[in-house]
């Protein structure tokens, strides 16, 4: 299976959660995952993306606003998008033979975010992934950062599939890829074993934990694209580049995060069927503007991976 990964950063205002102000002994930690994808299917393209949602500013930001009395953050954005025309997508699904499933439609746009840089010799190129890992030596502080803010996510994504409000079709509950206990098992060990202080969530874990929160309930067709990348990203990608960092900083010590009951790949197999039952009945629009949210998912995905290297 080919793998390959992608890192984007954000530039978003931060939603004003006060249920996520907790003290940090009682916060829900997170995880993010670092966007790996199995792309063994044919490519094919996705819309220009219109960056939604006008969220409320808070305290969580990093740059003062002189007319007003809150904090806003403005973080660049570092992405490569592309556009793909309506008529492309639709003329490469009407030339094979069979239409592509909505997963490999999923698939297929994220392989095209994946950015690749130049090596310096050989012509070959690096994933995002090998220059993080292999440039620089991961902080410990900041891997744990990193677990905090996935934890975060893991835990709002788990909430919003199990509500029935927010989501209400059940084929995405209880798939056995949830990864929020094995987090949760895993900052315990941080804390105990290594004497660590659990640190609160960083601005980028609450700033994805308030967009998923806020596109729930404004446009709950697109969560399936975040639960794709999510989960997917790490059960293929992200536990190799947790294998990386445990050689380097925790002794090989394999954590809970990295860990299935069961047989992943038919654990696999089983959302992805699920997934398509999801999409079933879906306008051509329906599907468009669920693909659109691999970009921003992507952006959220990158901030949060390289805390692992910058703390």
């Amino acid at each position: 299976m080919a793998t390959s990964k992608t890192f984007v950063s954000q530039s978003q205002f931060f939603a004003t959660k006060t249920h996520l102000r907790k003290n940090p002994d009682r916060i829900d930690s997170s995880s993010i995952t670092c966007v790996f994808h199995d792309l063994t299917k044919p490519p094919h393209g996705f819309h220009k993306l219109s960056f939604p949602l006008n969220l409320k500013p808070s305290h969580f930001a990093l740059k003062s606003n002189s007319n007003s009395h809150v904090r806003i953050v403005n973080m660049p954005s570092i992405c490569r998008s592309r556009v793909v025309s309506p008529d492309a997508i639709k003329d490469e699904n009407h030339n094979n033979e069979k239409p592509m499933t909505f997963v490999e439609e999923l698939r297929s746009v994220a392989m095209k975010l994946h950015v690749k840089e130049p090596a310096k010799e050989g012509g070959k190129k690096k994933t995002m992934a090998q220059i993080l890992m292999g440039a620089e030596m991961p902080s410990l502080d900041g891997y744990v950062k990193f677990l905090v803010d996935s934890k975060l996510v893991y835990d709002t994504l788990e909430n919003i599939i199990s509500n029935p409000t927010s989501w209400p079709c059940a084929q995405l509950r209880n798939t056995g890829l949830e990864r929020s206990g094995a987090l949760a098992n895993d900052l315990e060990w941080f804390s105990q074993e290594m004497g660590m202080q659990i640190p609160s969530p960083t601005a980028f874990g609450i700033s994805y934990a308030c967009y998923l929160e806020e596109i729930s309930m404004k446009n709950p067709k697109a969560i399936p694209c975040h639960f794709y990348d999510i989960y997917f990203g790490h059960a293929v990608g992200g536990r190799i580049l947790g294998k990386k960092v445990a050689e380097k900083i925790l002794e090989n010590k394999e954590l809970e995060f990295y860990k299935y009951n069961g047989e992943l790949s038919e654990m696999l197999q089983n959302v992805r069927e699920k997934l398509n039952i999801v999409a079933e009945g879906w306008s051509r629009e329906d599907k468009d503007q669920c693909l659109e949210q691999t970009e921003i998912s992507f952006k959220y995905s990158e901030d949060i991976m390289k805390l692992i290297i910058l703390s």
